[in-house]
């Protein structure tokens, strides 16, 4: 999806320089340009070639010699790209663009762009903590500047506080969003919901599945990613929560349901992934069943069936993991609940079994038509799906 985009990624003096690197990697892996500009405190740091190497192009680290075939640079630059990124960006390159100053390679292309700034600050705490930063820092969002909060832990000072390079995974999240915003899903609200629901049996007990989530969470970044709004709703999972997703955490399939009927309220699909438990204990004990007697007797009662019992106009998405008959039963689903869509996937077949980073997977709609794809990783498989969701929508 962002093959034809351009960034301009702006590296400033600081220790967390070298984590601009990767940063640039992991763009050029995803097809994007990505044009390099370095301060000249940021040279003392990370050498232009590691850029260079890892682009392919020319890293721009003057204002004067810039390379030949960029006519007025700071403005062919700025006028180029989809988006700026400056990572890490210091406290003095902070205050200078909030000042308007274009002393600098950088900060002329940020005066003279008229597309989105992405600002990751990385710097001492007590830097980040300063009133003038914060002030500046706000002065920067106030005009649509995007920052991404720095972390905690501990910095190049050897202390604890404030003022880590976020997670590259986050500003990548970040970035991709800004970029998607004009994808086939600018505009919309989708609801995705991710993992396998747990039913307490006591308070250290619980009935669940093997859902690892991965799925949801696939779709989540891919809905992000195409320029739409997205609300995940996850039941427990080992996963990071994605960036710049909105992430509602739950535990029940009740709980689930509560918080789906909530967020589709302004949503345009429901894309139901998760693998929500079919039952749960009738009651909970209050403190932990000791493991006295031989044997234990449950009585379990169904759980709410979200996408039936969920009420709105939206485009509804049903999974189904199935061992047998996978068509014929995704089928039954599809009437049964009235969905818009269907994807099926056999759980025994190679790759496609819980925690599996592929899925192979047959897509029905509600007119009988049937897609079967092959073996993709979870994030392709996503993508089939919006494509689907997509197309329903311009109807």
């Amino acid at each position: 999806m962002l093959n034809d985009k351009t960034v301009v990624l702006g590296v400033t003096g600081g220790v967390a320089a070298y984590k601009a690197a990767d940063l640039a990697s992991k763009l050029t892996q995803d097809g994007v340009r990505v044009k390099i500009v370095m301060t000249e405190a940021a040279t003392k740091f990370v050498a232009p070639l590691t850029f260079h190497t890892l682009t392919h192009t020319e890293v721009i680290t003057d204002m004067f010699t810039a390379p030949i075939e960029y006519n007025e640079t700071h403005v062919s630059l700025s006028e180029a790209a989809d988006a700026v990124v400056i990572a890490p960006a210091t406290a003095n390159t902070i205050a200078k663009i909030a000042a308007g100053m274009a002393d600098n390679m950088l900060t002329g292309v940020v005066l003279a762009t008229k597309t989105p700034v992405i600002i990751a600050p990385a710097m001492n705490a007590n830097m980040w903590e300063n009133p003038i930063t914060q002030e500046n820092t706000s002065k920067l969002k106030a005009r649509g500047f995007i920052i991404v909060e720095p972390g905690y832990g501990r910095l190049a000072s050897g202390k604890m506080g404030y003022g880590r390079l976020a997670d590259i995974e986050v500003i990548l999240g970040t970035i991709r969003q800004v970029l998607g915003g004009k994808g086939d899903l600018g505009g919309r609200r989708l609801v995705v919901t991710a993992g396998g629901t747990q039913e307490p049996v006591d308070p250290v007990r619980h009935i669940g599945n093997r859902s690892s989530g991965k799925m949801g969470y696939a779709l989540a970044e891919a809905v992000r990613d195409r320029g739409a709004g997205v609300t995940l709703i996850s039941a427990p999972t080992s996963l990071p929560d994605p960036a710049s997703i909105e992430g509602i955490h739950v535990q029940t399939a009740r709980q689930m349901k509560d918080a789906v009927a909530k967020a589709v309220s302004k949503a345009d699909a429901l894309i139901m992934a998760a693998a929500g438990a079919d039952y749960q204990p009738k009651s909970t004990a209050k403190s932990k069943i000791k493991k006295d007697a031989e044997t234990m007797t449950l009585e379990l009662v169904r759980t709410p069936d979200i996408l039936t019992e969920v009420k709105g106009d939206f485009i509804r998405v049903g999974f189904a993991a199935e061992s047998e008959d996978v068509v014929a039963n995704a089928r039954k689903k599809l009437d049964k609940k009235k969905l818009d869509l269907i994807v099926a996937n056999d759980i025994t077949g190679a790759g496609s079994g819980f925690g599996a980073d592929t899925n192979k997977v047959t897509i029905i709609d509600k007119k009988g038509n049937v897609e079967n794809l092959p073996l993709l990783t979870k994030r392709e498989v996503a993508d089939k799906i919006l494509d689907k969701v997509a197309e329903i929508l311009g109807r």
